[in-house]
């Protein structure tokens, strides 16, 4: 039984009338009238008796008629429930960040899809960069943001760049300066925050590449806690710029610039399977996030990064 031949039955039950059913249906009467017959034959009854006033429906099709209806409005109803879905009017998007990502950038860009897309329920996972990448590989999530990473099943699009600033307590000699050099941060106390991420590694590094001696530190398990001891005056600390825009902005902490250093940056990007078609809430997400204007700078990604991501513009998703 085809859709096509309850549609015929259900027009020229309506209408009475063969041949302006096939004229609303836009097919020829021959046409019609072997749907018809195909499904009355399917059926073993018959539904129509031809009157001198057009066609009558049979007592087997005045029984089949409500169903028919039904039929057609179900199918209706799940194309339509399809073509919300498409268009991102509903259904479900599932997210999986690293926490300064969580933290700091997702809040905005899910604000601004919540508004275009107020049908769509939304689930946000964190987890460091690389559990966000198995979330992904798994589809656990529909999609992953964090360090850029490559994976051979995964293609991933750049969101932005984040780097690492110095930042001190407005009261701090530094503050005055402006500017220091890197060895004289390295007799500073200096505050680190959480071991596991690659931020904590990016600051080692810098300090190992210039040949300045470790500093004295002071590690915390969070960037929250960092930012605070920092404004306590407890020691100066490499944050990344977009944990700290609010604490400058308002003056709880000052920026000072690193002369013979330039400042450790990091691309954060979006992680998507390839395998897995960019429909619906991921699309409309990511188009979000391409065009979401409160995110820190956009990413200027290093060389060895850029030959990965030149082909994954975010109109390649869409054709």
């Amino acid at each position: 039984m085809l859709l096509r031949q309850i549609e015929g039955f259900l027009a020229v039950a309506r209408l009475g009338n063969l041949s302006r059913a096939a004229e609303e249906l836009f097919l020829t009467q021959p046409t019609l009238t072997a749907r018809l017959k195909a499904l009355e034959q399917e059926l073993g009854e018959e539904l129509f008796v031809r009157t001198g006033r057009g066609m009558r429906l049979t007592d087997a099709g005045r029984v089949f008629l409500p169903y028919a209806e039904r039929a057609v409005a179900s199918l209706r109803e799940g194309r339509e429930r399809i073509e919300a879905l498409r268009e991102a009017q509903s259904g479900r998007l599932t997210v999986a960040a690293s926490p300064g990502v969580s933290t700091y950038a997702l809040p905005q860009l899910l604000e601004s899809f919540v508004e275009a897309h107020p049908g769509v329920e939304v689930s946000v996972r964190t987890g460091h960069s690389e559990e966000v990448l198995e979330m992904v590989l798994r589809e656990e999530v529909q999609l992953g943001l964090g360090r850029a990473m490559r994976h051979p099943d995964i293609q991933s699009l750049p969101l932005y760049e984040d780097e690492l600033v110095l930042v001190v307590s407005p009261g701090h000699p530094f503050a005055e300066r402006g500017e220091v050099t890197l060895e004289e941060v390295g007799r500073e106390h200096l505050i680190l925050f959480d071991r596991t991420s690659s931020y904590y590694d990016l600051t080692r590094a810098m300090f190992r590449t210039a040949g300045v001696s470790a500093p004295r530190v002071m590690e915390l398990d969070n960037i929250e806690a960092a930012k605070r001891m920092v404004e306590r005056g407890l020691g100066v600390s490499l944050l990344p710029r977009s944990s700290v825009a609010r604490m400058l902005e308002n003056g709880r902490l000052a920026l000072v610039r690193i002369e013979d250093a330039e400042p450790p940056r990091r691309p954060i990007v979006v992680f998507l399977r390839k395998d897995v078609p960019v429909v619906g809430a991921v699309a409309a997400f990511l188009e979000v996030a391409r065009s979401a204007s409160p995110l820190p700078e956009r990413a200027e990604l290093p060389p060895a990064l850029a030959a990965e991501f030149e082909n994954l513009q975010l109109v390649d998703f869409f054709t």
